[in-house]
């Protein structure tokens, strides 16, 4: 089920896996064009960003590969779980968007889906730039380190 948080939106999805493959450099919030069955769906929290992107096509940005289950009480107009969904920001952000990702060889990724305090769903898209293995090694020393030197803290103090 989505996760209340303390600003008053609702955690839908997340996607884990883009801050560990990723360097996230800038972020923006963007609403989603949303069918009402997969409003219905998110509300119950049956959704998954993890293996999905956004691209920007036809002066425009969108989610690609996002999954959201379908609404079992709308058998009449089902819709299609993996369908391209339209992401809805100012013209400005596309275009920076868009000179980033093909000057730059950066990629957009979505990093969270939720409602906000409205009820409005959104999209956190990040601009990210691909880890390698050793930058994911460090940081995996560097998570290590904290939490030792954490508890070293905890036990001494």
């Amino acid at each position: 089920m989505a996760a209340k948080r303390d600003d008053g939106s609702t955690l839908v999805a997340e996607n884990r896996k883009a801050r560990h493959e990723y360097f996230i450099t800038d972020s923006w919030e963007a609403g989603i064009e949303l069918l009402g069955s997969e409003v219905k769906s998110l509300r119950r929290g049956q959704s998954n960003i993890a293996e999905s992107y956004a691209s920007v096509e036809d002066q425009g940005v969108w989610l690609i590969n996002s999954y959201i289950a379908e609404y079992p009480g709308a058998s009449l107009f089902p819709h299609e779980p993996r369908r391209k969904r339209r992401l809805l920001m100012h013209a400005k952000e596309i275009h920076k968007i868009a000179i980033a990702v093909e000057r730059k060889g950066m990629t957009l990724v979505p990093l969270e889906l939720y409602f906000n305090e409205k009820g409005r769903a959104k999209v956190k898209v990040g601009l990210a730039q691909g880890k390698n293995q050793s930058d994911k090694r460090q940081d995996a020393a560097k998570r290590d380190w904290n939490r030792q030197k954490a508890r070293l803290m905890r036990d001494r103090g």
